[in-house]
């Protein structure tokens, strides 16, 4: 199943919802298969796309972190390149 299609709730999905255009770092951990904890390092190491702050929120860009999935989880440097 591709990202986008997890995202939509698309069947198979385990839910039928519209995504939000924003994650939270609980929803990106769900979509990697990781742990909270994974994403905070991973954040930390620089190798996440850069969340938006939002007041005291931290949060995701929906379509940038599918894409990011759907390229294979490229490292930073790599992922901004392709962006531009």
């Amino acid at each position: 199943m591709k990202v986008e299609d997890a995202l939509n709730g698309a069947p198979g999905a385990g839910a039928s919802f519209t995504a939000p255009a924003l994650l939270r770092d609980l929803d990106v951990a769900a979509l990697l298969q990781i742990s909270r904890r994974q994403i905070h390092r991973l954040r930390s190491a620089g190798q996440l796309p850069a969340p938006l702050r939002i007041g005291g929120a931290v949060r995701w860009r929906a379509d940038e972190i599918a894409g990011w999935i759907e390229a294979n989880c490229p490292p930073l440097e790599v992922w901004e390149r392709r962006r531009r």
